[in-house]
């Protein structure tokens, strides 16, 4: 596997990573936990080193999913996770009680070590941007964290330009995590010229469109009840017809270079920057293999050309959030 680096500060990592996420939250219910232990360990043997998850992802389970998985490995990998979020009357957590005050981030930070069976945090990012607390009571509060040894690197997630900016000023920022694929690429405008001025790597999450982007999808495909993207507007029937568009012209591009429609969309994202890292998802071992396939694809500069002129003529449909989410979950 090739390895990137993230970020001027020297974060290597696999060139494709692995969002944990999906194998206990978000897409359907939570899978068999031995399943996903020995897929995290299979990814591990075939050389990816980047784990991504968060302390909302289940809540919390995903993370003791990660810390189980990797613990003996653990010295031989980078663990990335996030905070941001305020706990509930029951103990839950919900997208839309943010909470990034500075003694909230340290303990959650406290209670994510334990998760994770670790007594240091690789890459922290804060989860979403809090509106209500200054960003550099953020950067300082890790900044604690890094200089206590709980903590190596700081990270934000969908933040804007400015709040990067302020952020780094403060305390180095590693890397951002934001979505970014084929059919999500709103963050090139402004976000990834800042990044790129300020040697911040991108992790981008998604890169396969929640799934869309791999083909085995149409406007007939349904979810199960606990699937979030029955909620997700670019998912309609009528979406998915309108952007099939898209995955046909990879599909067509895929059947020449004798590849997978995903691992164009993976290769496309791999080949727009080299400070640039995936973490796709996935919780199937063929699927993983066929992932880590797309960082062994080189598309010349032509290929990359011929993608973007032909993708400039689709216009996706849908938003990827409702209105209310995009709130909290967009920038």
């Amino acid at each position: 596997m090739q390895k990137r680096i993230l970020g001027k500060n020297g974060l290597e990592v696999s060139a494709v990573g692995l969002g944990c996420m999906g194998m206990s939250f978000a897409y359907g219910p939570p899978k068999d936990k031995p399943e996903m232990i020995a897929l995290i360990r299979a990814a591990v043997e075939r050389g990816v080193t980047f784990f991504d998850t968060a302390e909302v992802y289940g809540p919390f389970t995903n993370e003791e999913l990660v810390g189980e998985a990797l613990a003996p490995v653990r010295n031989q990998v980078v663990i990335a996770t996030k905070f941001g979020f305020r706990p509930s009357a029951d103990g839950s957590l919900r997208w839309t009680d943010l909470d990034s005050r500075p003694a909230h981030i340290k303990e959650a930070a406290e209670a994510s070590l334990k998760r994770l069976r670790t007594d240091v945090i690789d890459l922290l990012y804060q989860h979403r941007v809090d509106p209500e607390v200054p960003i550099e009571d953020v950067a300082g509060a890790v900044q604690d964290l890094i200089r206590e040894g709980k903590v190596k690197r700081f990270g934000l997630s969908e933040a804007g330009p400015q709040t990067i900016r302020r952020a780094h000023a403060v305390q180095s920022v590693t890397a951002l995590q934001s979505e970014y694929s084929l059919w999500f690429r709103r963050h090139e405008t402004d976000v990834l010229p800042t990044i790129e001025e300020l040697g911040i790597g991108l992790v981008a999450y998604s890169p396969l469109g929640r799934g869309f982007l791999t083909g085995k999808m149409d406007q007939s495909t349904s979810f199960d009840s606990a699937d979030f993207r029955n909620a997700l507007p670019r998912f309609s029937p009528e979406a998915r017809k309108a952007n099939q568009a898209l995955v046909d012209l990879l599909a067509d591009i895929a059947a020449r270079k004798q590849a997978t429609t995903a691992q164009i969309a993976l290769a496309w994202v791999l080949g727009r920057k080299p400070w640039i890292v995936p973490i796709p998802g996935t919780t199937k071992l063929a699927r993983l293999e066929e992932n880590l396939g797309a960082a062994s694809l080189n598309l010349s500069a032509d290929d990359l050309r011929e993608i973007d002129s032909a993708v400039s003529l689709i216009e996706i449909q849908g938003a990827r959030y409702p209105e209310n989410m995009e709130q909290v979950t967009g920038r």
